[in-house]
């Protein structure tokens, strides 16, 4: 066990180290030197005088911020003799099967290159580059032959994976008082019952006050809308994300909900900002690689037969796009149960090739059949696929969707929906432990449903229709497409203001 004090060291000193390499660490150095032209600041009491400077005009809260930011990102730290693949799962047979999982997603992939006899990535002609710069808003418009692309996995073929999950050591044991859970997941994790989330959702009680329930038009705005829509403006004003954090847990008013997120997730849209955006959206122009038509594919099975959603086609297309090729997002994997895939690199006339690999050309005929001899596995030539390491399945754009009510500014709608997911909607498609993790939603999910709504839980049972097969897909799309957007949100406020997944189970029960 790791000693609180030596824990607290080590968290201090990794959010030093973190700020360090940011930009508002430069900031802050060139705000200080400026403060020292200012007559208020005196030699004799030059530290303190700086730090009321930086208090005075903004940049303290900036900084308490962006320390707070990275607390709700990243995991306490573990002991340090502690190996890295236990920072990334405590468990075993977890890591065993999401490595499984990924081999079997990285031979999908494989097999659709050899079928269509394209490769993982090349760069576009120039006329094509012209092209797609000339309509990259309007890229709805564009209808490319997508009928041999398939998605690589749907929900429901991970589910499967997730059904047959064992724990090896628990199977050899005798513990029979988890034989006595009837669902499909059959893991022996701790999740809370039902006390146990009354006390840490305790502002979702019904004698508080709920923006989507007590704003409805039986109650008079006075009793509580007008009160809270006040208390969201002045916490706005105070540009405090903890503030943030702990008001939307009873809901934000429509005109609030962008600026407040945005202070949440601690995203500011500077000019940095959109132009590492524009960066981005110049390497989709001159690469052209098979995940796009994988993002095409899912657009228009999804979102684009969507009554809400079809009318921010384009801005999917943007956002995923780019998503795709952003590399930061990279970071997420040291607190993740994945691993990004590698692929290994040749050049090729006037372009790069890329082929897919997880261990060896033996997994991965198509690999060893196009690299040249010697390069496959070999890290001189290793790149991740995609750029960003995550390879989208259907449903994989509805997690931006319901974003484009909030964001009509594309730098900004990518960079909330960058930090949604590598703050949670990546724990909805991995295989972990985590109490936010897709396994742990699932098995909560199944153990509040028998225990308090048994008779419901047997009969489904009865006639076939596992609950969990239903609620399965909700769950993995966090409820994308499935809930009207206004009631989403507000689900979706919740999950920020917690900083957790688990609401998802508790709602669809």
């Amino acid at each position: 066990m790791l000693d609180p004090d030596r824990g607290l060291s080590l968290t201090i000193a990794r959010v030093v180290q973190r700020l360090q390499g940011s930009s508002l660490h430069s900031q802050l150095e060139r705000q200080a030197r400026v403060s020292l032209h200012k007559p208020e600041i005196k030699l004799e009491s030059l530290k303190e005088d700086i730090k009321d400077f930086l208090k005075t005009s903004g940049w303290e809260k900036k900084l308490q911020n962006a320390v707070y930011s990275e607390l709700n990102v990243f995991p306490l730290p573990c002991h340090p003799a502690a190996p890295p693949e236990h920072i990334k799962e405590p468990l075993a047979y977890m890591r065993k099967a999401q490595g499984s999982w990924e081999k079997r997603i990285l031979k999908s992939l494989n097999s659709m290159c050899t079928e269509l006899s394209i490769p993982l990535a090349q760069k576009r002609p120039v006329s094509e580059q012209k092209e797609l710069l000339n309509k990259w808003n309007e890229m709805g418009t564009d209808e490319p032959d997508l009928s041999l692309f398939r998605p690589v996995y749907a929900p429901k073929d991970f589910l499967e994976v997730l059904m047959n999950l064992r724990n090896p050591n628990y199977e050899n044991g005798e513990q029979p008082s988890f034989r006595n859970h009837l669902g499909l997941i059959q893991v022996p994790l701790k999740v809370k019952d039902i006390s146990e989330l009354k006390e840490d959702f305790s502002e979702l009680g019904l004698n508080i006050g709920q923006l989507g329930i007590d704003d409805s038009a039986q109650v008079p705005p006075e009793f509580f809308e007008n009160e809270h829509v006040r208390v969201g403006q002045k916490v706005l004003a105070e540009e405090d994300s903890a503030a943030a954090q702990q008001y939307v847990r009873q809901g934000c008013p429509t005109a609030l909900r962008a600026e407040l997120w945005a202070l949440i997730l601690n995203i500011s849209n500077q000019p940095e900002d959109i132009l590492y955006y524009e960066q981005l959206k110049s390497n989709v122009i001159q690469h052209d690689l098979l995940v796009d038509s994988l993002i095409y594919k899912d657009v228009k099975l999804t979102a684009s037969n969507d009554d809400y959603y079809f009318v921010f086609e384009d801005y999917l297309y943007q956002v995923l796009l780019c998503f795709s090729r952003d590399t930061s997002v990279l970071e997420h994997f040291t607190y993740s149960s994945a691993t990004p895939p590698k692929s290994y690199i040749q050049a090729k006339c006037d372009f790069q090739v890329l082929f897919l690999s997880r261990t060896s050309a033996d997994s991965f005929p198509l690999a060893a059949s196009y690299v040249t001899r010697g390069k496959l596995g070999m890290e001189e030539y290793a790149v991740f696929y995609p750029p960003n390491g995550v390879i989208p399945f259907h449903g994989f754009s509805m997690y931006v969707a319901p974003l484009c009510f909030l964001y009509h500014e594309p730098s900004k709608l990518y960079q909330i929906f960058r930090e949604m997911y590598v703050r949670f909607f990546f724990r909805l498609h991995s295989i972990s432990s985590h109490p936010s993790g897709i396994v742990s939603l699932c098995l909560l999910f199944e153990t509040l449903l028998q225990t308090h709504l048994p008779q419901l839980f047997y009969h489904l049972r009865e006639i076939g229709a596992q609950p969990l097969r239903i609620s399965f897909k909700w769950m993995v799309r966090a409820f994308s497409g499935y809930l009207a957007t206004d009631q989403l949100l507000l689900l979706w406020d919740r999950i920020l203001g917690y900083n957790s997944l688990e609401i998802l189970a508790g709602c669809t029960c």
